[in-house]
């Protein structure tokens, strides 16, 4: 029971706090996180797509 609620806080957490995560990381850093998730997750499709296919 708690390997599933532990993962579901976080997640929940994470989208709460996703405004100010991508606040800090852009001042450090200069860039958008969510330019990085998007790509991230475009190539993971991608894989699993072609996976799929072949």
């Amino acid at each position: 029971m708690i390997k599933f609620i532990i993962p579901a806080i976080a997640i929940f957490l994470l989208v709460l706090f996703w405004d100010k995560i991508n606040d800090t990381i852009y001042k450090k850093f200069n860039i958008k996180i969510n330019y990085i998730v998007a790509t991230i997750t475009v190539v993971v499709l991608g894989v699993i797509f072609a996976l799929l296919y072949f």
